[in-house]
Formats: C-alpha cells, sequence, structure tokens
C-alpha cells in the first residue's frame, strides 16, 4: 500500500508542471519579450527605460514601472513597451522595462 501511495506521489510531482506565460530557465534567463503596443503608429523617435533588481529572490528594488519609463525619456505618446529579463540561478535578477515613443 505504502508503495502505491509513493509512486502516486511521485507521478503527481513529475506530471505537475510550473507554466508561465513566459520564458524562464531554470539556470538561466535572458530574453526580451512584447508586453504591449497601442494604436499610435510609428518608430517612435523617443526611447525610455525602467529598471528592477532582484536579489535571491528576497529583496527587490527598482521601479519598472511604464510611467518611470516615459519620464525618463520625455514620452508622452506610447508607441509600444517591452520588456526585458536577465536572471542567473535566481541570484541576481535585473529587469528592465522599454517604452517608445514621441
Amino acid at each position: 500500500m505504502k508503495t502505491k501511495l509513493l509512486v502516486a506521489l511521485l507521478a503527481a510531482a513529475l506530471l505537475s508542471g510550473c507554466a508561465s506565460s513566459y520564458p524562464v530557465g531554470a539556470i538561466f534567463t535572458d530574453v526580451s519579450l512584447p508586453i504591449n503596443a497601442t494604436a499610435n503608429f510609428g518608430k517612435g523617435a523617443k526611447v525610455g527605460e525602467a529598471k528592477c533588481t532582484s536579489v535571491l529572490s528576497l529583496i527587490a528594488t527598482g521601479d519598472c514601472s511604464i510611467d518611470a519609463a516615459k519620464k525618463n525619456a520625455g514620452i508622452t505618446k506610447v508607441y509600444s513597451v517591452d520588456w526585458k529579463a536577465n536572471n542567473i540561478l535566481g541570484i541576481i535578477g535585473n529587469y528592465k522595462v522599454i517604452v517608445t515613443g514621441e
């Protein structure tokens, strides 16, 4: 009986997944992803960035808001918003929101 329970628990653990809406590497992550596009057309002459940092997944600092990125470049009309993540073993993570517009 204990063997069947152990096998069932092991199978449940192996078959359950940690699905994510964006790609994440267990050892290393370095991705750039779109967040949002607007109805405004054009390439956008200005690019604003906002940055955040995470240490050991215990401490996170920074302002990665779209408003912060807009303010950093003086953007009033947003064309697109992108996101960049770089994380190594969950020890140090750097995150950036990139806004283009005018």
